[in-house]
């Protein structure tokens, strides 16, 4: 399963990152976001990672142009996007991109394109919130296009054996405080998604 640990701000966190066998790390470029970092910033830690990282860029209701010009300042070879509001023209777009869908209930997730996409539970605001998707909404749904995300830890991981899910992305599950990583929980939660 490949693991996406998100909301990182600085380069200690994102080395620690990999080092516990993350495959791609995210960087959040929603300013209201306590993980929230400038492209400038995203862009000096980028460049001092080692090679077959994924860096990918998570925006909120952009224009296609912004979401170009931040990708390439920040060296993002992937667009995370949550399109709410149909702000997004995707066939403008010059980088790979997956869409988030937020997701409140089973039909929404019955109702999902067969492509790939990041799923995530609905609140209010945009993302690190730790809700959670009621896991048995999956049950006879083929998973193995979707990336889960919201409200995962190491700790209840393992409840998602057997959906064949592709991946799983984990942002405040593996935190100290907003925006700081906390080393010992990504190893673990690491660990336990690759022995899924």
């Amino acid at each position: 399963m490949k693991v996406k640990i998100c909301g990182i701000t600085n380069l200690e966190d994102a080395l620690d990152a990999i080092n516990a066998g993350a495959d791609a790390l995210g960087f959040v470029f929603y300013e209201p976001s306590p993980r929230y970092i400038r492209p400038i910033d995203a862009k000096k830690i980028v460049e001092q990672l080692p090679p077959f990282v994924q860096t990918v860029g998570l925006f909120v209701n952009e224009s296609s142009k912004h979401i170009n010009d931040i990708c390439k300042v920040a060296h993002m070879q992937l667009a995370q996007i949550i399109d709410d509001e149909d702000t997004t023209e995707f066939d403008n777009l010059e980088v790979t991109y997956i869409k988030v869908e937020r997701i409140e209930s089973k039909e929404d997730l019955e109702n999902l394109e067969d492509s790939f996409k990041l799923v995530d539970a609905f609140v209010p605001g945009f993302g690190g919130e730790g809700k959670r998707i009621a896991i048995d909404w999956f049950k006879g749904l083929d998973c193995s296009k979707i990336i889960l995300a919201g409200g995962l830890k190491a700790e209840n991981l393992k409840e998602l054996k057997g959906f064949g899910f592709y991946g799983v992305d984990v942002s405040s599950g593996v935190e100290q405080s907003k925006g700081k990583k906390d080393n010992q929980k990504m190893i673990d939660f690491v660990k336990v998604a690759h022995e899924i």
